[in-house]
């Protein structure tokens, strides 16, 4: 039996280039890339140095706050590069991929008879925790705490978000098996939604709080989820997965095989034939992108979805928890005068000279352009129609840029992530960097409060 749950306030935001449900083995990369920016709160220590070999499950490096959290390589192959920042922060590990690869077998692991012990310390050393986060703060879970529930949002609304229908389809062994496991990390629920549409293979689960979600963007955040489900108080925490994280660790349970593998949708308008892709954590996005082929090269390739994704170069790597990578025009043409006429080819939430409401089902090719420039707050009531958590969002985010801890604990700061201002972002007349301020304020947080 499942729960509804409607969803009113938010935008959907329709654009040409969904990606069409065929898939391709892509081109195997020669180099794959691990970002340290992916993980936030992660002071790394390596394990290894440039040169070494290293089998695709092998540990690269751990985390020196938990010795016990390892973060290992997708690939087999040499490490060819270590890229250092500032004061020798580890920005990139690079690894060049054997054409044959091996694989660092983990023990055999018997889920029936491990307790909750046994089932976290076999994540921690295969290298599967930095999959779990946690709120508050949106970092990689604390071992150490135990959660009042575990939320998995299996509903991509997003624009152009590769569909988890199709993602996850004949992974129905490895999503249960990896339920199974994670079930035993909580005393509370393991809350999953799906799209009241959908016909996705989480539904079928067994040992799962079922939500069937209805309405537009940002219903398919997990954001949203918790809200609706069971927001969080002050001491509470709550961790979360992706759903394709969970057939990886599915498939170690089974195998004993770390296998780094995604179905990553490639879409956008500047793509030609739109599409999904059978590749690697880490891999080279051009070993996929011009296989599809993009229409020119002024282009902003995106590894993410547009709200949220960062971007990168054509040759650039993939998002170590990223599934899609979006391709657009670049918006560096600007409308003489584009401020004082109608305008009919982009999409907004007001009806002042744009006329997008009247095609409510249109498909837009926008570019990156922010049509407007960085000003003062404008108090417009934009944010609260796109924003359906119980909070504030204007004074939250006030609160935030003065780093008012006090007010940022009241106003809700616990319950968010920066996914959660990305329509706010998107509508805001005064082009404030909404994820960015969000990010800021719960690293700051974090370090004087977590």
């Amino acid at each position: 039996m499942s729960n509804d749950i409607r969803i009113k306030k938010g935008l959907d935001i329709k654009l040409i280039g969904e990606a069409e449900k065929t898939t391709t083995e892509a081109v195997p990369s020669n180099i794959y890339a691990i970002r340290l920016s992916d993980f936030h709160s992660i002071t790394p220590k390596m394990l290894l140095k440039v040169g070494d070999k290293v089998k695709a499950g092998q540990a690269l490096f751990y985390n020196k706050a938990n010795e016990d959290m390892f973060f290992v390589s997708p690939v087999s192959g040499e490490i060819v590069e270590i890229e250092r920042g500032a004061r020798r922060k580890i920005l990139t590990i690079r690894i060049q991929a054997d054409k044959e690869q091996t694989y660092a077998n983990q023990s055999a692991f018997d889920l029936n008879n491990a307790d909750g012990e046994a089932v976290k310390k076999y994540l921690l050393s295969a290298g599967c925790w930095p999959f779990i986060k946690q709120r508050p703060y949106d970092v990689i879970a604390n071992p150490d705490n135990k959660p009042k529930a575990i939320f998995i949002s299996g509903y991509a609304s997003a624009p152009l978000a590769a569909d988890y229908d199709y993602v996850l389809e004949g992974k129905e062994k490895e999503l249960q098996t990896a339920i199974n496991a994670i079930s035993k990390l909580t005393d509370g629920k393991i809350h999953v939604s799906v799209s009241k549409k959908s016909s996705s293979p989480l539904a079928s689960l067994e040992n799962v709080s079922l939500h069937r979600i209805s309405g537009p963007h940002p219903a398919g955040n997990v954001g949203t989820l918790i809200s609706k489900v069971d927001p969080i108080n002050k001491g509470e925490v709550v961790w979360i997965l992706n759903p394709q994280d969970l057939i990886i660790i599915g498939e170690l349970i089974l195998t004993g095989k770390f296998n780094a593998e995604r179905k990553v949708a490639l879409v956008g308008s500047s793509v030609k034939s739109p599409k999904y892709y059978t590749t690697k954590i880490g891999a080279e996005i051009s070993t996929f992108l011009y296989d599809a082929g993009v229409k020119d090269n002024n282009i902003r390739v995106i590894s993410g979805n547009v709200l949220t994704g960062t971007k990168v170069d054509p040759d650039g790597y993939l998002g170590y928890y990223n599934n899609t990578v979006t391709v657009i025009p670049e918006g560096n043409d600007y409308d003489f005068f584009g401020w004082n006429k109608p305008v009919f080819n982009k999409l907004s939430t007001t009806r002042a000279l744009t006329f997008s409401w009247l095609f409510p089902n249109k498909k837009y090719d926008l570019n990156t352009n922010t049509n407007g420039e960085h000003r003062a707050f404008v108090v417009t009531g934009n944010y609260e129609e796109v924003f359906p958590l119980d909070i504030y969002p204007l004074q939250l985010l006030k609160a935030t840029m003065v780093k008012d801890l006090d007010q940022m604990e009241q106003l809700g700061m616990y319950e968010v992530a920066p996914e959660d201002f990305a329509l706010t972002e998107f509508v805001c007349v005064s082009k404030q960097p909404h994820q960015q301020i969000i990010r800021e304020g719960l690293d700051l947080m974090y370090k004087e409060i977590g």
